[in-house]
């Protein structure tokens, strides 16, 4: 009897903390086996210190170890890199990239500099940040940009370019969990969906008959028009390709009222300048 009882307490005193985690509450974080061996330490260390795509840079640089380990981790060989499939090579380079913001943004952090162009701490006060300071992983040596308007576009795939974390709040959300093969679709449609929500993103006033969107668009536009735009038909037949392209990938997660604003195909659509504050959370959230 007193086993039984103590294997009922053991239950009740288990099973409200792991509904506390905060990867059951954010619903979409891939269970740990699931998870790539490769990049379950990144998993691990994204799960602790990123917040609502905010990161807490401070607690991070204390576990520096672990990230630059991680980041070694990747220079895999190039024959093992060429073995794995599509969507293995998806989630490695974008896990990549971000690892490789993150330890950039450490290996400076307290970014403390200021100018003009940004007056608030950004990455883009660390010289070369994107595209001089090399990296290496699956056997080459890149920089940032490299991975972004080289190696990504390969793949044909546009949301990727939304699951970069540039280390700025004018970034896609960078997500509290590493993207892993199983769990790539449901976690690229995540994006997706938090595309018409998150401000850095989309901005639709209805008032003004404007719809302002990340000028992450426009620099990919080629992609997102050969994923999303059916060409000059329908409603919007007379829109430029990229504005059709648009329409199409935000409509199916927009809400009624903004649905009614687009189908009145008036609005105008402009893009806003990306911001690069560093979405740092260890002195408070900028807003």
């Amino acid at each position: 009897m007193r086993i039984i009882q103590a294997l009922v307490m053991g239950f009740v005193l288990v099973v409200p903390a792991a509904s506390m985690h905060p990867a059951a509450q954010q619903g979409a974080a891939p269970a740990a086996a699931a998870v790539d061996p490769l990049h379950r330490p990144l998993d691990q260390l994204l799960d602790i210190n990123v917040r609502d795509g905010y990161v807490y840079y401070r607690a991070l640089r204390s576990e520096r170890g672990r990230l630059d380990r991680y980041a070694a981790s990747l220079n895999v060989p190039a024959a093992t890199y060429a073995a794995w499939s599509r969507a293995q090579q998806m989630a490695f380079w974008v896990n990549a990239y971000n690892a490789f913001v993150l330890q950039t943004v450490v290996g400076h952090y307290p970014i403390n500099g200021r100018s003009s162009m940004y007056p608030a701490s950004s990455i883009r006060q660390i010289p070369g940040a994107f595209e001089r300071t090399r990296h290496r992983a699956a056997g080459r040596t890149i920089t940032l940009d490299e991975i972004e308007k080289t190696i990504l576009p390969e793949f044909k795939e546009p949301r990727l370019y939304l699951a970069l974390g540039r280390g700025a709040i004018g970034s896609g959300r960078l997500r509290s969990e590493a993207y892993t093969a199983s769990h790539l679709e449901a976690q690229l449609e995540a994006v997706q969906a938090e595309f018409v929500t998150e401000q850095p993103m989309l901005k639709i006033d209805r008032l003004a008959g404007q719809m302002s969107v990340t000028p992450i668009v426009s620099w990919h536009d080629a992609e997102f028009i050969a994923a999303y735009d059916k060409g000059p038909t329908g409603a919007f037949a007379q829109r430029s390709p990229i504005e059709r392209a648009l329409v199409a990938f935000i409509t199916p997660h927009l809400l009624p009222l903004e649905r009614e604003f687009l189908q009145e195909n008036t609005f105008k659509v402009t893009y806003h300048p990306f911001d690069w504050r560093l979405n740092d959370l260890s002195g408070g959230r900028i807003d």
